[in-house]
């Protein structure tokens, strides 16, 4: 309180001394310029006059740093509020893509990514809600505009077109946005993996199997799914190879030549054999069909193969047999074995035989095939009875939905 008493009383006494000074000397001020301009005033009211110019200069300062830095309140277009709307245009844009307001979505991540230095993720998300809404146009539009201001992300916006076109139903086109980017960026784990994801859709076995081995290389896949995608894609390039336009030798002459074109441990393969025997049988080579699954169930058991087995008929049927029956001695618990049994007795006339091997297939598990192989073969041998309730079990066993699902009550008339 004290110093605010002190500068009044200073304030006051220069106040005075300024009054007298004022008083005894006015000053005088005389600026001409001839037939231009003539000023004409005393010293201190021409200070007076400066210091008052500055004050408003001063002060005009001042309102335009708050305008230019104000809130809404004075400045609606202030940069502080253009940041808030594209901030909130992306947390809203977000919030639709994710839960599936596509309209919305595009018109609020458009928005923000005009706004923004860094618009990549704000492109995609608007491109997949225009996706999403069928307007391919634009969103392909919408890649290219980010291709534009990003273009060090092509790699990114290209892998995006492709899901884009694989979600429309173009593989087509996805497949050459692939390609494209496998040419320029051939060890890249992402190509890699999405293009043999769209080989594996549209059932181009040869082409994914030529892409298996930069698979393996860069490590695009975990190695169990690996070896299981190798498996399959051999398995149906097999099928493939047997299905050929013409006759039935040019389809034989195509499965052999696949077949070499594995590698002996792949040929060794219980999976990769059970496919090219099957594709031999389908074909009619059954003699070679029997001696392939024979010779791989010396080298390796496998319950599939053994299975396969019993559907073949090898050049003669009864050493078929003997050969089968050598398997159960360290297989007896096998129920595919002994349908196989059951078969193959069947084939040689053993009728006593082939009951006990398909009724002990069927105490391990209810199978339909060994259902409908033993009503076929107690039909033949008189029993219709239970053959027409093995007919009924096995038709339940291959669709059990049939007998969860009750039937209708009959109309009463």
């Amino acid at each position: 309180m004290k110093r605010l008493y002190v500068i009044l009383v200073v304030a006051i006494a220069l106040a005075m001394v300024l009054g007298l000074g004022i008083s005894q000397s006015p000053g005088y001020i005389l600026i001409d310029y001839p037939h231009v301009f003539r000023y004409e005033s005393g010293i201190w009211s021409t200070l007076a006059a400066l210091l008052a110019l500055c004050l408003v200069l001063f002060v005009l300062g001042l309102l335009l740093r708050a305008l230019a830095t104000s809130t809404g309140l004075v400045n609606p277009w202030s940069r502080r509020n253009r940041s808030r709307r594209v901030q909130s245009a992306i947390e809203q844009g977000q919030l639709d893509l994710a839960e599936g307001r596509w309209s919305s979505a595009e018109k609020h991540l458009q928005r923000a990514a005009e706004a923004e230095p860094q618009p990549l993720l704000y492109y995609l998300g608007a491109a997949r809600a225009a996706n999403e809404q069928a307007r391919h146009a634009e969103s392909d539009a919408l890649l290219e505009r980010a291709l534009l201001r990003q273009p060090q992300a092509e790699l990114a916006i290209a892998l995006s077109h492709a899901q884009l076109q694989i979600d429309r139903g173009d593989s087509d086109g996805a497949l050459q946005t692939l390609q494209a980017m496998h040419e320029r960026h051939p060890r890249n784990v992402q190509v890699l993996r999405q293009l043999q994801r769209l080989h594996q859709q549209r059932g181009e076995w040869p082409a994914l199997i030529r892409l298996l081995p930069e698979l393996r290389k860069d490590k695009a896949l975990p190695v169990a799914e690996l070896a299981e995608l190798e498996r399959r894609a051999w398995g149906e390039n097999l099928s493939l190879a047997a299905v050929q336009p013409g006759a039935r030798e040019e389809g034989l002459a195509a499965l052999h030549s696949a077949w070499q074109e594995l590698s002996s441990g792949q040929r060794q393969e219980p999976a990769l054999v059970l496919a090219y025997a099957e594709q031999l049988r389908q074909l009619g080579a059954q003699v070679e069909a029997e001696e392939v699954l024979r010779q791989a169930l010396k080298r390796q058991y496998d319950s599939h193969l053994a299975r396969l087995y019993g559907l073949v008929r090898g050049a003669d049927s009864s050493k078929q047999l003997q050969s089968a029956e050598a398997w159960l001695k360290q297989h007896p618990d096998d129920s595919s074995l002994l349908l196989t049994l059951g078969r193959l007795c069947l084939q040689n006339r053993l009728w006593g035989k082939a009951r006990d091997y398909l009724e002990a297939s069927l105490r391990l598990q209810r199978n339909p095939e060994a259902c409908a192989e033993l009503a076929r073969l107690l039909a033949q041998l008189g029993d219709t009875q239970g053959s027409n309730q093995l007919f009924q079990e096995g038709l339940g066993l291959l669709d059990e939905r049939l007998l969860a699902a009750p039937l209708p009550e009959l109309a009463r008339g």
